[in-house]
Order: structure tokens, then C-alpha cells, then sequence
């Protein structure tokens, strides 16, 4: 296999679309340069106005970002989702779309979801208002987890430097609903409490 590497700044125009399309081309059918994720990721973290130190991108404006022993999702304008291993969704400001009008807004007739059937749900980020993720999905579908990577698989095995510190590779997000459903419960305990004490004043 023969030895590429592109300058940082070939990676940079590639991820910003300013090369021309014959050098897009070779770069993308042609072999990896060995060190082209770790260029990708130099540029990126160039591009945001934090120093957290980007592990991973998980879309155009979402990272996974080290910040002390923790992994988080973070938004390119600073915004901080938690922990990687929950869906960020559960987090953003969502608006759902599920009525003719809406859905007439973005889709021309005929090529539009079927309201009857499915919503369209736009997730926001609750920091900059950017829109991050669009999904379809039937009524009462639950978040959709786009992307759950294993990080330390991926540094150790593939990158060949392992991260500093080991995350147990699991799905997170259903504690994270249940301790919502917890704090409601206990919330509406204490509200009923209130409650009957006026009553009886």
C-alpha cells in the first residue's frame, strides 16, 4: 500500500467542500493517509471556542468531547448534552411536526410524510437554537440513538493509544429516564403534601 498524507490544510478545505472536484475524487477513492483522523480532528477542534479535547465528531455542530474523566456530547457553541452514553436527543429542544400544515412548510406535495402515519420531530440545541437532527418516525416512537460508539475499542485497537480513562460501553439512557421518572414522582408527592396541608389551614 503506498504512503499518502495530505497537509492539514487539504484536510481542512475537504471538510469545508472548497476543493475541486478532481482532487475530491482522488482523495476520496485513494488510499488513507495513517494520521487522517487525527488531521480531521485537529481541524475541528480549530473550529470550536472551547478546549475540550474532541474524542470523536458525532455530527456537523456535535462532539464527544473529554472533559475531565468524563465523556460528554457538546455542541460546537459550547453547549454541554452529559454523558456520550445518553442520547443527547433527550436534551435538545424538540419541535414535532405532525400536521398537514406543518409538514407543507418544508415539503412540497407529493414527497412529504404522511401525517396520519408518522411525525417529523427537529431537534434543537437548547445553547445556539441550531437545529442538530431531524428524524421521521411513527407516533410514540421512542428517541432515536443515532450513534452509541465504542471509544475505548476505537483508541485502543484502532488508533493504538488507549484513552486515559475506561467507560463501561452501555446505553445510559434509560437510567437517565428512569431517574427523571423518579424526580417527577417524588415532585408530585410534594406538591400533593402542600396541598393537603392547605386544605386543612
Amino acid at each position: 500500500m503506498p504512503e499518502i498524507s495530505y497537509p492539514k490544510e487539504v484536510i481542512r478545505d475537504l471538510i469545508e467542500g472548497k476543493l475541486p472536484w478532481n482532487q475530491l475524487k482522488s482523495i476520496i477513492s485513494g488510499y488513507k493517509d495513517n494520521d487522517r483522523f487525527d488531521k480531521y480532528v485537529a481541524v475541528l477542534q480549530e473550529k470550536v471556542p472551547w478546549q475540550e479535547r474532541i474524542l470523536l465528531p458525532l455530527t456537523d455542530e456535535l462532539y464527544i468531547v473529554q472533559k475531565g474523566k468524563e465523556r460528554i456530547v457538546k455542541c460546537s457553541c459550547g453547549y454541554e448534552f452529559g454523558d456520550y452514553r445518553e442520547n443527547w436527543k433527550l436534551k435538545a429542544l424538540i419541535h414535532v411536526r405532525d400536521t398537514e400544515a406543518e409538514l407543507d412548510e418544508i415539503y412540497p406535495y407529493p414527497s412529504k410524510p404522511e401525517p396520519g402515519y408518522c411525525e417529523m420531530r427537529e431537534h434543537y440545541c437548547p445553547g445556539c437554537g441550531i437545529q442538530l437532527e431531524v428524524d421521521t418516525v411513527p407516533f410514540g416512537y421512542p428517541a432515536v440513538f443515532d450513534f452509541l460508539p465504542d471509544l475505548d475499542t476505537f483508541y485502543r485497537d484502532w488508533l493504538r493509544r488507549p484513552l486515559d480513562t475506561k467507560l463501561e460501553f452501555t446505553d445510559l439512557s434509560y437510567e437517565l429516564t428512569r431517574r427523571w421518572s423518579a424526580e417527577g414522582r417524588e415532585s408530585i408527592k410534594k406538591t400533593d403534601t402542600k396541598a393537603r396541608r392547605r386544605k386543612k389551614v
